[in-house]
């Protein structure tokens, strides 16, 4: 498997983030919503496989606290340990930049996002009663901590 390597995500790459987050998610964050993150200062990735785009991630950094907003790894590549590897460059990041904590929301309905994150060593922390927009209602949030 060729290298992987990590981009600072800019304003070329927003288009075709939008694309690949509608793809993945039934309730995708829009292309604004990505404007506002990299307006906001937030860490953004992009993730690419011998110069092919393949995954991109927002964090959000507050204080000594590394939060997920957001992740995806492009439906053709999944399955292929490419989710883990990002989590572990996204949490080693958060670690050399003096983070102690990383936290994450994700849908229980989302298995293996949920297997990810365990396989990751986060722990669930509560519940945000319904956090996510879902067909027919809301959706609760399990919230998970990594103590880096």
């Amino acid at each position: 498997m060729p290298e992987l390597s990590f981009a600072v995500m800019s304003s070329d790459d927003l288009d075709w983030v939008a694309a690949r987050e509608a793809e993945l998610h039934a309730h995708p964050w829009s292309r604004g919503n990505f404007v506002d993150a990299l307006a906001a200062g937030n860490d953004a990735w992009i993730m690419r496989r011998a110069d092919e785009a393949i995954g991109y991630a927002i964090v959000l950094n507050v204080l000594d606290e590394a939060h997920l907003l957001d992740i995806g790894v492009v439906a053709a590549q999944q399955g292929r340990g490419l989710g883990r590897a990002f989590m572990d460059w996204l949490c080693a990041r958060a670690r050399q930049h003096g983070m102690e904590s990383f936290f994450l929301e994700v849908r229980p309905s989302n298995v293996a996002a949920l297997r990810l994150y365990e396989r990751c060593g986060f722990a669930e922390i509560g519940r945000r009663r319904g956090y996510y927009p879902a067909v027919g209602g809301r959706e609760d949030a399990i919230v998970m901590r990594l103590a880096l």
